[in-house]
């Protein structure tokens, strides 16, 4: 009965853990209008104003995530990113941002194609 207990608690605190930690699809769209993301990355999220700059409407919201916390740690950082303009804009962002802004460019369908 004891095991049921704690399983039955452990099991009630991932749920709500996962549920405090949900991204917020609205949200991440109203941070990249306030951040102005679309000013690099095209008003879709696919047809950026530079070839070099990345297509990141469809990507993995995971890879997203990282990729903004990396330029928030800069080169020197621990797995960090060197780019002077994403670091600028990256900074500022806060965990919860970069969360919902991940979840939100993820929702977006993407073109990127693989390549036969």
């Amino acid at each position: 009965m004891k095991k049921i207990l704690v399983l039955l608690a452990t099991l009630a605190a991932a749920i709500s853990f996962t549920q405090a930690s949900a991204a917020n699809i609205e949200a991440g769209k109203a941070a990249v209008q306030k951040y102005n993301c679309a000013s690099c990355h095209g008003a879709d999220f696919n047809s950026p104003v530079d070839p070099s700059y990345p297509k990141l409407a469809g990507q993995h919201a995971d890879f997203l995530e990282h990729a903004l916390v990396a330029y928030q740690r800069g080169a020197t950082g621990p797995n960090g990113r060197g780019n002077a303009i994403m670091g600028g804009m990256a900074k500022p962002l806060t965990k919860t941002e970069i969360r919902d802004i991940a979840a939100y460019l993820s929702s977006l369908p993407g073109n990127l194609v693989t390549r036969k």
